[in-house]
Formats: structure tokens, sequence, C-alpha cells
């Protein structure tokens, strides 16, 4: 398994990952939001990263999508992992593990102090995964529309 940045030539493979994420998670991934998350990958000013989990065959199979972000108590920036996802069938295989290790790496290369990420209650597989690197945290997250 590599990990490698999404490239221009990955948007099939990234919109069908990204998409199956959405569905995960019940979301009816609109064009036009697809559309501005794969600009936000292309953009050089823009600190969002993606990143695929590629088979020795060449078939893209995770995605990890990840930003820095402010941490005002802590003085510093922090990386926030906004998005996993490993495909079904390869799930088991270390896609996960190798996706959120590349993550820590490209925080560690940074100095950036940590990597954090949210998950929905329920996603009891990813937190079996989740549950080696660290504790859950106490924290409850609240959204509003404004």
């Amino acid at each position: 398994m590599t990990i490698r940045q999404v490239g221009p030539e990955d948007h099939t493979a990234w919109l069908r990952l990204f998409a199956a994420y959405a569905a995960f998670y019940q979301i009816d991934l609109a064009p036009a939001t697809a559309a501005a998350v794969w600009g936000w990958i292309h953009e050089p000013e823009n600190l969002f990263w993606a990143d695929l989990a590629v088979t020795a065959g060449g078939e893209a199979v995770g995605l990890v999508q990840y930003q820095l972000m402010h941490r005002s108590l802590g003085g510093s920036m922090t990386c926030y992992l906004s998005d996993l996802y490993v495909a079904p069938e390869a799930r088991g295989a270390g896609a996960g593990r190798a996706l959120i290790e590349h993550v820590r790496g490209f925080a560690r290369q940074r100095g950036l102090p940590g990597v954090r990420w949210l998950t929905a209650e329920s996603n009891t597989a990813a937190r079996a995964l989740y549950d080696t690197f660290a504790p859950r945290t106490e924290f409850v997250l609240y959204s509003i529309v404004p």
C-alpha cells in the first residue's frame, strides 16, 4: 500500500471515494460541493490536502483530506483531519492506519503539536482503529445554522 498526494489525473478515483464517504454519512454529495473541494485540493494557496491509499495494483482504496487549523488555547496551528474513508473491500488491510500515520508525519514535519478529527458516535469500526491512537476526548460537537 502506498500513500500519495491526489493529482489532477486522480479525479475519477477521488470522486468515487469522496462520494462513498458522503454516502456513508448519508449526505447527498452535490456536484458543486465536489467541485469546490476538488478546487481546494489543487489551489496552492489553500491549506487543504488530499491523499490516496493505493494498492500495489494501482487501485485507490482510501482517501484522507486534512487542513491546518488555528488552536487558540495552544497558540499554534494544528492539523485537522477532516475526511478519512477506506473502501469496504479494503478495510482491515491497514489502509486507514497508513492514512492516519501519513497525516501524523505531515504534522511532525511541520512541527505541529497534533492531529485532530471527529467521527460519528455510531462509527464503531472506525472508532476501534482510532482508539488505538488515543482515547476519545470529552468534547461534544454542536453545529448550528447561521
